[in-house]
């Protein structure tokens, strides 16, 4: 068991950098351009090069730049501003802010030692890193350690940027591993360096600072730190700008991390001084200060903090006022809060609702795709407001062209989708086209049977169509989503203003309009299905032939598309399901590794819809499947398992052939044996192997107790790493816990698929013992399983129905069969009831049950002359109780079958001393109910006893 790394790495510290913060440099690329550059302009000039400061911060540089060059006359004109309508508002106490160097001084060689260890950890020899990692671990045994880094940070303006910004961002981890164990002395000095160096004129520099902050907060400080929060707000009223603008990034990052604490009572909600104090930055000469002060305010618009709702209207005013700003920055934090304004305040919307429409139909359109995509946001929260048809069915026609342009490819996509390539099947996957994978365990979901859960809606939502590689959310799927949320608001209202651009699009010269109009049509499938059936003969050859397009992206969007006519698809079988499996599996075998994902995908849509109907296609369906096993790469090999797992799911038992066994067990055993225990690959793997046991039923026996014993061994090692972990938390790492929820759900799969049949095997009354835990067990099951044991009630039922037929069958095992058969009623109704004989019906079921009655069975040859052990004379208990559960259901299946013999049926509820209400309740229903109201006189008039 591998011991816990104190540490991340450099380059862990560096990629942690770049994906927190958006817009911050973080990467090697990025490190070594700025250290080439600052070295240059040092050698030059010796000043920061403002090309580094751009790098280092989108548009930064522009005000920067130009603060650098104000007159003392326009600072104070600045400040001006910085400080307009303050009077009279609630202000922070003032704090005196005289920071000196405390009596801490760094040691000139310990100083020369860590920049030498800074400026190794940027060099790409593997070595060299791992070394600089071991150098760490030794530093960090020392205190004063972070007292270096800080100082690095914010005292060593003549080194270069990225070796003091990675100074930050390593004492930034040790704050976020280790801050607990920082003497009180090291934690005061990193706090006052990290205040008074807030206005660094390096945007860089300002970013860590600002991020070394909010994690120093995050750890619980803002309640030790009380004067962080008013110090920042004081310091925005700076003349010098970069202080401003420092500070506000700051506070942002505070705001994003920790909304709720400042609308709390323990920091004495020093956000009722705050989103005033913000209010006013919304008028500043800088688009860099206007857009923070309106990031700062938006972290509270979901939370409904109150006093943000105290401010609405000067907010909803401001926002207005900043509609048409020239900063895209700007822009999109307004489409942003006017968004999010619409799901939580929509009623102070509502008056302005016109114009705000047709705002946000120009800005989803705005030359910068970041503030489209925040307008096109718009549109997905408006359709779940009651008011959308309303306010949006005559905008309607203007608002479906522009998401249809929305859904098309630019020229950046294709390049980074690669859209010219066809052919890469060869090409290895990296890394970082695997997504991780999170699992749940089979047998919770099941518990939720009759409808989706919201995490399963999610996972649903997000597979939107094939855009892996950009990034998860983009203009183009948040066209496409908007589009299909609409379309299930106007329903077929939506298909007059959309249907002339869609015949134009699908058959479209240019393949990328033609491309787009395969995902529109994808979008409308769930909301206009009923409006788009006259089309779709006509629509599904065309999408068909799609999939031989010489596009690779054209293919892999057909797949989709078709994915989503699945149901209607397979409602025409004769005319539509073949041609479409068959295209389908050839395109399993692409060429291209996108269309391979995606049609395989789609294929395991359609076997979720055709199910049985395959049955005739199983060879050709696992000959394909089986033989990309050999050409698929990593990341597809795993949408593959999943393929076959839904196909097992899907075709159940008819895969249980020796033939179907051999051809699919093969592959999946070789990869079965090829991955380690602590391999995460295993997870599809276990997932798909847990279908397929079900499947095959007694099939999978002979593989049975190698995936059983590692299953357990998983199992095992995943408890063990458990409790070392809780006992030495700073020694090991926390256990992966999917590993044994995989297990477990494919010890599962194998109890549900071995289990049945091996119980039907034994129902043999010759050995009484035996026969009795099985009958015993198969009831047991069956309230636990519910509606899965539906497969097996043909092996089962009959054995039952047997052993109530022989003679001298003694008492317990007479009470344990009608238990289980009664169980299986009532899991199962619909399932039980044909297979029992047709001439005994529900009624003679009731004898089948064992209700006491003397009576000679002449009318079935399936039955002999014998004398009934019964329910009645069963104690109340739970058996019992689920027993007469079936017995109701059942009746209520098939009511006219049970008049013969329900005399025999009231006498056996009268044995009840006290039952459930609800199971009282089924009796009422059967007895007094006014559908059984003939059945009762027809069953006196009988004449029977």
């Amino acid at each position: 068991m591998a011991g816990r790394e104190t540490d991340s790495d450099f380059s862990g510290n560096l990629m942690d950098f770049s994906e927190e913060r958006e817009g911050r440099e973080g990467t090697w690329e990025a490190v070594e351009k700025k250290k080439k550059t600052s070295k240059r302009k040092k050698e030059s000039s010796g000043s920061i090069s403002s090309s580094s400061a751009s790098d280092s911060e989108g548009g930064g540089v522009q005000q920067l730049e130009k603060a650098k060059k104000m007159t003392c006359v326009d600072r104070v004109k600045v400040a001006k501003v910085n400080r307009c309508d303050s009077e009279g508002a609630a202000q922070f106490p003032a704090i005196d802010f005289k920071l000196s160097l405390m009596e801490w001084q760094p040691d000139e060689q310990g100083l020369q030692q860590v920049l030498q260890l800074l400026k190794d950890s940027q060099s790409p020899n593997t070595a060299t890193q791992r070394a600089v990692q071991q150098k760490l671990e030794q530093l960090n045994q020392f205190p004063d350690f972070n007292n270096y880094l800080i100082f690095v940070l914010t005292r060593l303006k003549t080194e270069d940027e990225p070796t003091r910004s990675l100074s930050g961002l390593i004492l930034k981890n040790n704050v976020k591993a280790h801050y607990q164990n920082f003497p009180p002395a090291v934690a005061d000095f990193i706090k006052k360096e990290c205040l008074g160096s807030i206005g660094d004129p390096s945007p860089l520099i300002r970013a860590t600072i600002g991020i070394l902050i909010t994690t120093i907060a995050s750890k619980g400080e803002l309640q030790t730190w009380p004067e962080l929060i008013p110090q920042l707000c004081n310091l925005l009223n700076s003349e010098d700008y970069n202080t401003c603008e420092g500070s506000f990034g700051a506070l942002q990052k505070i705001c994003e991390d920790s909304s709720e604490l400042l609308d709390s009572d323990a920091l004495n909600r020093p956000l009722n001084i705050m989103i005033p104090k913000f209010l006013q930055f919304f008028k500043h000469c800088s688009p860099k200060i206007r857009s923070h002060a309106i990031a700062c305010v938006n972290q509270f618009i979901i939370g409904r903090a109150q006093a943000l709702m105290d401010n609405i209207d000067t907010f909803i005013e401001s926002l207005f006022a900043l509609a048409e700003d020239e900063d895209c920055e700007v822009r999109k934090n307004v489409c942003r809060a006017l968004v999010m304004l619409l799901e939580v305040r929509v009623d102070r919307l509502i008056p302005h609702m016109h114009s705000l429409i047709q705002y946000m139909l120009q800005r989803t359109q705005d030359p910068d795709e970041n503030v489209a995509l925040e307008a096109c946001e718009f549109w997905l929260t408006l359709a779940e407001q009651p008011i959308c048809k309303e306010v949006l069915s005559r905008p309607l026609v203007q608002l479906i062209p522009i998401l249809v342009n929305g859904m098309k490819y630019s020229e950046i996509d294709i390049i980074l989708l690669k859209g010219d390539v066809e052919e890469d099947e060869a090409v290895p996957d990296s890394e970082q086209d695997i997504k991780p994978r999170f699992h749940k365990s089979r047998t919770v979901t099941l518990q939720h049977e009759g409808g989706e859960t919201e995490e399963d809606e999610d996972i649903d939502d997000d597979d939107d169509d094939d855009d892996d590689t950009l990034s998860d959310w983009n203009l183009r799927k948040c066209s496409a989503a908007a589009l299909d949320v609409l379309a299930n608001v106007f329903r077929d209202e939506l298909l007059p203003h959309l249907l002339p651009l869609l015949k134009d699009l699908l058959f479209h010269p240019d393949w990328v309009v033609k491309e787009s109009g395969i995902l529109v049509l994808g979008a409308i499938a769930e909301g206009c299905m009923q409006g788009m059936v006259p089309y779709l003969p006509e629509l599904i050859p065309h999408l068909i032939q799609c999939l031989c397009d010489k596009k690779a992206l054209v293919r892999s969007i057909a797949c989709w598309t078709l994915s989503r006519y699945a149901h209607w698809v397979v409602s025409h079988p004769d005319s539509y399901l073949q041609p479409l499996m068959t295209e389908l599996l050839k395109r399993i075998l692409d060429g291209n590794k996108r269309v391979q994902e995606a049609a395989c995908s789609a294929f395991a849509t359609l076997e979720e819809e055709a199910c049985t109907e395959l049955v005739p296609y199983l060879d050709f369906i696992l000959d394909t499947l089986v033989f990309a096993f050999g050409k698929y790469q990593h990341k597809n090999l795993l949408i593959l398992y999943d393929a076959i797992g839904t196909l097992a799911d899907s075709v159940g038992h008819h895969l249980n052939q020796p033939e179907y066994i051999q051809k699919l067990m093969n592959p999946l055993i070789v990869k079965w044996n090829e991955l380690k225990d602590e391999d995460k690959d295993l997870f599809p793997l276990l997932e798909c192997l847990s279908s397929v046991a079900t499947a095959l039923q007694s099939g999978f026996l002979p593989y049975c107790e190698p995936v059983y014993q590692r299953c357990v061994t998983l199992v095992q090692k995943t408890l063990a790493q458990a409790m070392m972990y809780s006992q030495h938390p700073d020694q090991y790492e926390a256990p992966d816990k999917d590993f044994m929820i995989v297990a477990l759900d494919l010890l599962s799969g194998l109890a549900e698929a071995e289990f049945m049949p091996i119980l039907g095997l034994n129902l043999n009354p010759e050995f009484i013992s035996v026969c009795n835990n099985a009958t015993w067990a198969i009831g047991e099951i069956s309230i636990q399983m519910g509606t899965e044991m539906e497969p097996y009630v043909r092996t089962v039922l009959p054995q039952l129905v047997e052993i109530i037929n022989r003679p001298n069958t003694p008492k317990t095992l007479l009470e344990n069969t009608a238990i289980t058969i009664g169980r299986l009623g009532f899991v199962c109704p619909q399932e039980v009831a044909p297979q029992l004989p047709s001439s005994l019906d529900h009624g003679k079921l009731l004898i089948i049950c064992g209700f006491e009655c003397h009576l000679n069975v002449i009318l079935n040859t399936h039955f002999t002359n014998f004398r009934c052990s019964s329910l009645r004379n069963i104690r109340d208990n739970e058996e019992k109780d689920s027993a007469f559960r079936g017995i109701c259901v059942m009746i209520g299946v098939n009511p006219g079958g049970v008049v013969q013999d329900f005399i025999f049926f009231c006498d056996a509820v009268a044995s009840w001393v006290s039952p459930k209400d609800d199971l009282r309740d089924m009796f009422y229903k059967v007895i007094e109910g006014e559908d059984y109201s003939e059945l009762i006189a027809l069953a006196m008039s009988s004449g029977e006893t």
